[in-house]
């Protein structure tokens, strides 16, 4: 009997200009030899430069998507991308507890690369319904400032805003340090509610960064799914964007994309 492929499950919008959102979960799933499912919140019309429309799907729609995969195929691990309205967030929040997904991975999307509002009015919807769902919630420091009112420059401000945002349930956080000042080295902070953890890795200089969040987030989902411990995944998961950034896919005029198979 052929040995059962581990199950990803990507709650997102989708990038037409394919460098994140459901795009990039796909690709990172597939490169980590995970089967990969789809629920899309949002349509948007995007490139390397903006994001010129966002179409919300109707949230009965996305609970349809939820129950087609779920009843039928099931998933080892989940990641929620881009939740762009408050129905999004009730429908996807009383599907998670339908199915007892218990390895969520909350990447909390709130603007594309190039500014846009990707959470429209929500914030606080999404941190009473989906972070105390969460196994662990991944913001960089834009994110991590808006969750938790805490403006950010340093390791410590980042310290301060993972205690703020775990006091909302979250059983764990990694706050993202790419967006530290570029004299700082990559560090993301862990907190699991009790102890910090900083991981370290080299700074990569480039303007090919579009979809860095998404393909973390999925790649942590990807590898939780495989049975790997959160510690494990988290750096796992930080070796394989690095090499995606190292990698990065000059197309487009804007920013480019990470280069999922982390090879040229």
């Amino acid at each position: 009997m052929a040995e059962k492929i581990p199950r990803a499950l990507t709650v997102a919008g989708s990038d037409s200009g394919g460098g994140a959102g459901i795009q990039a979960d796909l690709k990172t799933f597939t490169a980590l030899g995970v089967y990969g499912l789809s629920v899309l919140t949002s349509v948007t019309a995007q490139n390397t430069l903006e994001v010129s429309a966002i179409h919300d799907l109707p949230e009965q729609f996305v609970g349809l998507q939820f129950d087609a995969v779920m009843s039928d195929i099931g998933c080892d691990a989940a990641k929620l991308g881009m939740l762009s309205n408050e129905k999004i967030i009730e429908t996807v929040a009383e599907k998670i507890d339908r199915y007892g997904i218990e390895k969520l991975v909350v990447d909390p999307v709130m603007r594309s690369k190039g500014g846009t509002t990707l959470l429209r009015n929500s914030t606080e919807l999404l941190k009473k319904e989906i972070l105390p769902r969460a196994l662990i919630v991944t913001p960089n420091i834009p994110e991590a400032e808006i969750l938790s009112s805490v403006s950010i420059s340093d390791i410590s401000d980042m310290k301060t805003a993972a205690e703020k945002i775990h006091s909302f349930g979250a059983k764990t956080v990694l706050v993202k340090g790419g967006h530290l000042a570029k004299d700082h080295p990559a560090v993301d902070l862990f907190f699991d509610g009790e102890t910090f953890e900083e991981l370290v890795s080299e700074r990569i200089e480039t303007k090919n960064t579009h979809g860095t969040g998404c393909t973390f987030s999925a790649a942590v989902c990807a590898f939780l799914a495989k049975g790997m411990s959160l510690p494990v995944s988290l750096e796992n998961s930080k070796a394989f964007v690095t090499e995606a950034i190292r990698n990065s896919l000059e197309i487009g005029k804007g920013h480019g994309p990470l280069n999922h198979l982390g090879k040229t």
